[in-house]
C-alpha cells in the first residue's frame, strides 16, 4: 500500500499553506535570494488512479461473473486481475447506497435514510449529507487527485435540482468532483436523456436513429476526460466515479444487443434460477453446502402465467441481458481506454454490481412504460397490449421494465429484491476490486463481510493518505466503514466487518459475528398495511446458512433478544430513528418539513428556459389551468412550441404550426388528443392563452381546452383523460421548445424551436383541485418506482 512519506500535514483540509520564514532581501537579483519553488499538492507517491463503477439496479445472480445467465466478459476481465467479494452489501436502494458509498458513512448517518423525493425534516432521511460527514471525492481533490463522475446522480435534494440550485449537493462542485457529465433523479430515457454537464442542461449529440444512446456517450465523455487529464496533468492520480443508469428501468438496448438472446429465457425464471444456483457454486462464489432458498411469497412461479404473455415475458427478459451486456461493453472500452494509457496497472478499480438487489417494481407480467404503472393505467396496459407491444420493448418506443418474477431470478439464490433491506436479495451484491499493481491475488474470491461504507477508507488507505479530522475548517465525523485492504491477498484474514445494521422503509435487519435478526415490514410492490410492531422476526446463522433459508428463531430466542437490542442500539446510534414508514404524508413538503421550491399557485417563465423538473413547475395535475403567453409574431407567421411539459411518453405542449396555435395532450404515449385552430394568429405583439377547463369527479379525468388570441376564441376541442400523477419520470419543462422526445407528433424531437420571440409566459393553476382524493398506497408505490 502506498505510504504518506512527503511530511504534509493532510489530516487538517485543505493542506494549510504555510507562511514563507527565511531571508527576506531588499533586491531579488541578490544572491541571498531564495524561495522554494512552488509545489502544487499530489497524493504520497505511488498513490494509484481510483476507477468505481455502480451498475443500477443489478442482482447478485445476474451477471455471468457471479453465475447469472448475462454474458459480462469485461467483468470477467476485471475479476481475473483481481478478487471477486461474494458477501459484500448496500443498502437495498439507490439513493442510500450512493450517499453512503461516497460518504463512507451509513446512509442515515448522511441524511438518506430514503431517496430525496420522499425526504423530511428528520435527520436521518432529510436528503441533505451534513458537512461534517466530507464526501470521498472532496477528501481526494484536495490531496491532489482529479476528480470526475459521469452517469447518475440521484442524491441532489428535491428542492435543490433547479438552475438556481443551491449546488452544494450536487456532484459539481459540492460533490468535490471536478467534472460531472450525467442526469440528476432516479432513472433517465437512454435515449433521449436529461444531461448534466457539471450544473448547466445540455443535449444529446444525436437522435436513437442516428445512434445515439447515453450508455455509449457517457463512455465516451469518460473515456475523452481521462485522455486530457493524462495528458494535461501525467502526474496526477485520477477518481473516477462511473455510475451508469444501466441496468435500471428503462431497459433501453439496441435491438441487436436483445436480438443475442432470443430464445434464452424461454424456459422462464424459475428454471432460470436453478441453473444459476449450480454455476453459482461452480464459480465458488457460494458455498456447495448453499441452499436454494424458496419463492419469495406473492413472486408467482413461471408455470402460473398464461401461455399467451409467456414470449412477451421472455423478451423482457432478452432485453434486459442485451442491456446489461451492452453495459458491460461499454465498461470493457473503458479498460481498454486505460490500458492505452498505460495507467491500468496503477489503478485501483471497485466494480459494484448493483446499488441493491434487482427491482421488483416492474408488476407481476411487466410493463412497456413505467408512466402506466404509475397513473394507474392497469385498464389500458392489459396483458393483450403488452402482448400486442412486445416488439416495442427496449427501443424509443417503450419505457419498458421485466415483470417481478425476473427480478428474483436475479437475485439467486436469495430471498426477496431491491428494497428489502431485510434480506441479503436487497442488499448482497457481487462487487470485484483489482488493482495489478497493488493486489497480487488474480481471480480468487474474498467471503469477508463487506459494506459499501468500506469504500472510501479502502481508498484512502491504498493511496496513502490519512482520513482527515477537519475539511474546511468542519470537524469530521469519521469513517464508519471498515478498511478492506487486509483481506486483498489475504482469504483467511479474520473477519474485521463484524456488525453492520440494514433498514428500508421499515424492512430491517442487524448483522453481527455471523448472525442477522432481520424484520421484513413490507413487499417492495406493497405499501405498509401495519406498524413496525407488528412485524414478525426471523433469525439466521449466516455462517452455517449462506442463504438465509432457515429461520432459528423459535430456537434460539435469546440470540434474537440480544440482536434486536442491539439493532436497536445501532438504529439509535446512525440516525435510523425514528423509522417512517408513512406513505401519502410524505409526499406534502410542508407536512413533513421539506422545502418546496415553487409557492402558490401561478408562475412566470420566460424564454430559454428549460429542464426544469415537476418539483420545479405549478401543479397542473386533477386540475384547471391556464397558459398566458406573450409574444412577437414576425412578418410572414411563426412556428414552433411555446411550452412543453413532459414527453413522447406523457405529457402536454401549446404550440403553433404554420402560425396556427394547438396544444396537445399525451396520455402516456397511447393517444394524443389534439385541439388546432384553423386561424393563424395575427404578426406582432399578440397575447396567446389556452384554458383548460377541468371536468373534475375524480382523478385524471378529461376536461376542455379553448385557445385564444387576446379575448377571441381561436379553437376549443376535448381532451377525454388526462394523467394523474406524472407526466413523465425524467422528461421536464421546456420554455420556446420541446427537448428530448416529443410530446405531439406534429413536430419532432430537433427543429421545434420557436421562430419569434417569448417575451413571458405564464402558468396559473385553478383551485379546484382534486388531488386530495390521490389513494395514500398508490402515492408509495410512485415514489418506488422513481428509485
Amino acid at each position: 500500500m502506498t505510504t504518506n512519506d512527503d511530511n504534509l500535514q493532510r489530516s487538517s483540509l485543505p493542506i494549510p499553506d504555510l507562511a514563507y520564514t527565511g531571508t527576506v532581501t531588499y533586491d531579488a537579483t541578490s544572491p541571498d535570494t531564495h524561495f522554494p519553488p512552488i509545489a502544487d499538492v499530489r497524493p504520497p507517491e505511488g498513490a494509484p488512479n481510483v476507477l468505481v463503477v455502480l451498475i443500477d439496479d443489478c442482482g447478485f445472480g445476474a451477471t455471468s461473473a457471479f453465475g447469472g445467465p448475462v454474458n459480462t466478459p469485461t467483468f470477467e476481465r476485471i475479476a481475473a486481475l483481481g478478487v471477486k467479494y461474494s458477501r459484500f452489501h448496500t443498502t437495498a436502494l439507490c439513493s442510500p447506497t450512493r450517499a453512503a458509498l461516497l460518504s463512507g458513512r451509513n446512509h442515515h448517518t448522511v441524511g438518506m435514510g430514503g431517496i430525496t423525493e420522499i425526504a423530511t425534516s428528520a435527520p436521518g432521511y432529510n436528503s441533505l449529507r451534513p458537512n461534517n460527514c466530507a464526501p470521498l471525492p472532496e477528501t481526494l481533490k484536495l490531496n491532489g487527485y482529479s476528480t470526475a463522475q459521469f452517469g447518475k446522480c440521484h442524491e441532489v435534494p428535491v428542492w435543490q435540482t433547479s438552475a438556481v440550485g443551491p449546488f452544494d449537493h450536487w456532484p459539481h462542485p459540492g460533490g468535490g468532483f471536478e467534472y460531472f457529465y450525467g442526469f440528476i433523479g432516479g432513472e433517465t430515457n437512454q435515449w433521449y436523456p436529461a444531461i448534466y454537464e457539471n450544473t448547466s442542461p445540455v443535449e444529446p449529440w444525436g437522435t436513437p436513429e442516428e445512434g445515439y444512446h447515453f450508455m455509449a456517450d457517457m463512455t465516451d465523455k469518460a473515456i475523452d476526460w481521462t485522455k486530457q487529464q493524462k495528458s494535461l496533468a501525467p502526474d496526477k492520480p485520477f477518481f473516477t466515479y462511473f455510475a451508469p443508469g444501466a441496468t435500471h428501468a428503462p431497459h433501453h438496448v439496441p435491438e441487436e444487443w436483445a436480438d443475442k438472446y432470443r430464445g434464452r429465457f424461454d424456459t422462464g425464471w424459475d428454471a432460470v434460477r436453478a441453473d444459476t444456483f449450480e454455476a453459482q457454486k461452480k464459480l465458488g462464489v457460494i458455498p456447495d453446502d448453499a441452499e436454494l432458498t424458496k419463492r419469495s411469497p406473492g413472486i408467482p412461479a413461471w408455470d402460473e402465467m398464461s401461455e399467451d404473455i409467456k414470449p412477451t415475458l421472455a423478451r423482457q427478459m432478452e432485453v434486459y441481458a442485451g442491456y446489461l451486456e451492452y453495459t458491460d461493453h461499454h465498461v470493457g472500452l473503458l479498460l481498454d481506454a486505460l490500458e492505452e494509457l498505460d495507467e491500468l496497472d496503477n489503478t485501483l478499480i471497485y466494480l459494484i454490481i448493483g446499488d441493491n438487489g434487482a427491482s421488483a417494481e416492474g408488476t407481476m407480467t411487466g410493463t412497456t412504460n413505467e408512466g402506466f404503472t404509475i397513473n394507474h393505467m392497469e385498464d389500458v396496459e392489459t396483458d393483450e397490449y403488452k402482448i400486442a407491444h412486445t416488439a416495442d420493448l427496449g427501443t424509443p418506443r417503450s419505457y419498458n421494465h421485466y415483470a417481478i418474477g425476473w427480478a428474483h431470478a436475479m437475485d439467486t439464490p436469495y430471498q426477496w429484491t431491491k428494497q428489502v433491506a431485510s434480506h441479503w436479495g436487497g442488499t448482497r451484491n457481487g462487487t470485484i476490486v483489482a488493482w495489478p499493481k497493488g493486489i497480487a491475488a488474480r481471480g480468487e474470491v474474498r467471503d469477508q463481510f463487506a459494506h459499501v461504507i468500506d469504500v472510501a477508507p479502502t481508498v484512502l488507505q491504498a493511496a496513502g493518505i490519512p482520513e482527515p479530522h477537519t475539511v474546511n475548517g468542519v470537524t469530521q465525523r469519521p469513517y464508519e466503514g471498515t478498511a478492506m485492504n487486509y483481506s486483498f491477498d489475504d482469504a483467511d484474514a479474520p473477519e474485521r466487518h463484524t456488525t453492520q445494521y440494514f433498514e428500508m422503509f421499515g424492512n430491517r435487519a442487524i448483522f453481527h459475528l455471523g448472525w442477522t435478526a432481520v424484520a421484513k415490514h413490507k413487499d417492495p410492490w406493497l405499501s405498509s398495511s401495519h406498524g413496525l410492531d407488528d412485524d414478525v422476526w426471523e433469525l439466521y446463522n449466516v455462517e452455517e446458512d449462506w442463504t438465509q433459508s432457515h429461520d432459528l428463531a423459535a430456537e434460539f430466542p435469546e440470540k434474537l433478544a440480544e440482536l434486536q437490542r442491539l439493532f436497536l442500539i445501532q438504529a439509535a446510534r446512525f440516525n435510523v430513528l425514528p423509522m417512517d414508514t408513512r406513505s401519502a404524508e410524505r409526499f406534502n413538503g410542508e407536512l413533513v418539513g421539506r422545502p418546496e421550491l415553487v409557492k402558490g399557485s401561478s408562475q412566470t417563465f420566460y424564454s430559454g428556459m428549460k429542464r426544469m423538473s415537476e418539483n420545479s413547475v405549478v401543479n397542473v395535475k386533477n386540475k384547471s389551468f391556464t397558459v398566458t403567453a406573450k409574444i412577437e409574431v414576425p412578418r410572414g407567421g411563426a412556428a414552433g412550441v411555446l411550452i412543453a411539459q413532459g414527453g413522447a411518453y406523457g405529457g402536454w405542449s401549446l404550440y403553433l404550426l404554420d402560425g396556427k396555435p394547438a396544444f396537445a395532450y399525451n396520455l402516456g404515449g397511447v393517444h394524443t388528443d389534439y385541439v388546432r385552430s384553423e386561424t393563424a394568429v395575427s404578426e406582432g405583439a399578440v397575447e396567446l392563452r389556452a384554458h383548460f377547463a377541468y371536468d373534475g369527479g375524480g382523478l385524471g379525468k378529461g376536461g376542455t381546452v379553448t385557445l385564444f388570441e387576446g379575448e377571441t376564441v381561436l379553437a376549443e376541442g376535448r381532451i377525454e383523460r388526462t394523467l394523474p400523477f406524472f407526466f413523465s419520470m425524467d422528461e421536464t419543462v421546456d420554455i420556446g421548445s420541446d427537448l428530448a422526445s416529443p410530446v405531439s407528433d406534429d413536430y419532432g424531437p430537433t427543429g421545434n424551436q420557436f421562430t419569434g420571440k417569448i417575451a413571458w409566459l405564464r402558468l396559473d393553476a385553478g383551485d379546484d383541485d382534486h388531488s386530495h382524493l390521490a389513494d395514500p398506497h398508490h402515492l408509495m408505490q410512485i415514489a418506488m418506482t422513481r428509485q
